[in-house]
């Protein structure tokens, strides 16, 4: 089947809200880090993404049509070269506002070692975590000016890549709704409301965060 829709977005700008989206307009189902929460195969394969092994992006994808959040947010630049009609989202919110929110929920559960995890599932979600982000991360995930130069050196970075084909990128904010979403995908806009999915964004990393405990 392969991806129709590749998110490049950092977890907490939305991408909870961006993966009920695509999947009401059709597109799914979306990966997210929920269902590597949630299941040990998807685990197995995202280790050894993680790990630097070879894989098959078809394999680590099979049953998708797109895919938001991390980790496959930090491996946009190879989704975009194997999945090469694909279009990329790239959801973003103001620097501060997603340090707030990293802070407050993510960035707690990053720093739980994975010795200090009983879960052996989650002792693996943690071990498959910090080696992806090492890809895109600061030594220091709590480290906030880093994390921001960081955060604000992506977005510019992801542009640039698509500059000569920027049909393939939409920069967005959740909070303009289904129309430059709905233009982008060429799709109609639906009638129902867009998910402004704060509970639920909430939800999921409060989960990573508590099952890290």
């Amino acid at each position: 089947m392969g991806l129709a829709v590749i998110g490049a977005g950092w977890g907490r700008t939305g991408t909870k809200s961006l993966k009920l989206a695509v999947e009401h307009l059709g597109l799914g189902p979306c990966h997210h880090m929920e269902d590597i929460l949630a299941s040990p195969r998807q685990l197995k394969l995202w280790l050894a993404v993680a790990n630097g092994e070879t894989v098959d992006w078809n394999e680590v994808f099979a049953g998708y049509r797109s895919a938001v959040d991390w980790p496959s947010a930090h491996y946009w630049r190879e989704l975009a070269a194997f999945y090469p009609d694909a279009r990329v989202i790239l959801t973003v919110r103001p620097a501060e506002a997603w340090w707030n929110s990293y802070s407050k929920t993510l960035m707690r559960a990053f720093q739980k070692s994975e010795a200090g995890i009983d879960n052996p599932h989650m002792r693996g979600v943690s071990e498959m975590v910090l080696k992806s982000s090492r890809k895109t991360f600061p030594a220091r995930m709590d480290d906030k000016e880093a994390l921001l130069a960081a955060y604000r050196d992506h977005e510019g970075t992801v542009r640039k890549a698509f500059a000569g084909e920027p049909e393939r990128l939409l920069v967005y904010d959740v909070k303009e709704g289904w129309e430059p979403l709905c233009r982008f995908l060429g799709v109609p806009v639906p009638m129902a409301e867009f998910p402004h999915s704060n509970t639920a964004e909430d939800f999921w990393a409060d989960k990573v965060r508590d099952s890290l405990k």
